[in-house]
């Protein structure tokens, strides 16, 4: 799914664009739109995704172009999913990967 620049943190918005096959424009109305997709910023105002927003990016990219599904029923389709057990792991591998890079 995830090409092999997964072992980053984070990634910036031209990089997702790269990876996802979609615009700015696209990303930055899906951030509005769809809650799950929280970039941080950097101190200069960039926008820094995480591992797990590139995935919720490519999950609401299927959902929409591949199995058609509206905004709203994307929304729904992915509330009742509750990824909660996902999201937590892949925050706590981003916390171990912090955590070995601080021991080297």
């Amino acid at each position: 799914m995830i090409e092999k620049k997964s072992e980053r943190l984070f990634y910036r918005i031209k990089e997702v664009c790269d990876i996802t096959g979609l615009k700015p424009h696209v990303l930055r109305y899906w951030e509005q739109e769809f809650k799950n997709i929280r970039p941080k910023k950097s101190p200069k105002g960039h926008r820094l995704y995480r591992k797990s927003d590139l995935e919720t990016i490519l999950k609401i990219k299927k959902l929409l172009y591949e199995d058609r599904f509206t905004i709203d029923g994307a929304k729904k389709y992915l509330a009742s999913r509750k990824d909660i057990l996902e999201d937590i792991k892949t925050d706590l591998e981003e916390i171990l990967n912090i955590l070995k890079k601080g021991e080297g």
